[in-house]
């Protein structure tokens, strides 16, 4: 048995509104959500109108099946009158050495190849050499901690003047954060997308002809103006599987790839010297 019949109360009609809110976003029925989770349309119907009251398992086993981030699987424990299952450690903290150790061993692996550490904002959280080239002109203010990813490249006192394809690469963006936002119900996320899209956009950026350019045709290159030179890079996120922290679910490791032969030596050629988050991850 999975749930037992409460009373009204806030705990239990709350996590019943927000499974049902969780429900409704990834467009699953009570039947299909019933059949994934070994339960019946019954059973959820109670739990989300809040005439049962979901035991701890069952609030977990819906999450997982509905994919609520690690986040705000512990909203609902809450809300359904229960503990947070999942802790929420500060990259610093001395119990995540291993994770920040093989973090910085993952980073110089990278070189000269651009790649960062990202928490669930985009803030820089670790960096290699190869990011310093992408950092050249960008302002002063941009900078200071916490350097933001998305705020570096979108804004027009960063990165967005030398993106060459700023239009395409800008809607990459904006659409990623979208996903995101649906995916998480992220009210900070959110805030931060609604900033990024009233940045102007350049008039001297049109949009490039389809097929300009020997650039890769399987996926969407950054194309950066640097030092005289076109570099082209192909982006690539990783995630960690299964994370039981919340600090943790949410990093992103994120990776400028050469798309040409032509990037991949000019990177060989001037790797900078200084890093730009020397101190490793955690260390803002």
């Amino acid at each position: 048995m999975t749930t037992t019949t409460a009373g009204p109360g806030p705990s239990v009609a709350g996590v019943g509104t927000l499974l049902r809110g969780w429900r409704e976003r990834r467009r699953i029925s009570q039947l299909e959500l019933a059949l994934r989770a070994d339960s019946s349309a019954r059973h959820i119907s109670f739990i989300e109108t809040g005439r049962s009251r979901p035991s701890q398992a069952m609030v977990l086993r819906l999450a997982e099946h509905l994919e609520v981030p690690v986040r705000e699987r512990n909203s609902l424990l809450v809300a359904a009158g229960y503990a947070p299952s999942f802790p929420e450690t500060p990259l610093r903290d001395p119990a995540m050495d291993p994770l920040r150790d093989s973090l910085d061993r993952l980073l110089a692996a990278y070189d000269p190849n651009p790649a960062l550490v990202l928490d669930g904002m985009y803030d820089v959280v670790a960096a290699n050499r190869g990011v310093a080239l992408l950092l050249d002109g960008v302002a002063e203010h941009l900078l200071r901690p916490p350097m933001n990813a998305m705020r570096i490249t979108l804004h027009p006192d960063g990165l967005a003047p030398r993106i060459l394809n700023f239009r395409q690469w800008r809607g990459h963006l904006l659409e990623r954060i979208e996903r995101q936002i649906t995916m998480s119900g992220y009210a900070p996320l959110r805030r931060l997308y609604e900033e990024l899209a009233a940045y102007p956009v350049d008039a001297a950026h049109p949009e490039p002809p389809a097929a300009d350019g020997p650039h890769s045709p399987f996926a969407l290159p950054l194309r950066v103006a640097h030092g005289g030179r076109e570099l082209s890079f192909l982006s690539t996120a990783a995630t960690f599987n299964t994370p039981m922290d919340v600090t943790v679910s949410e990093l992103a490791i994120e990776t400028f790839l050469p798309a040409d032969p032509e990037t991949a030596a000019a990177l060989r050629e001037g790797a900078p010297s200084v890093t730009p988050a020397e101190s490793g991850p955690g260390s803002r």
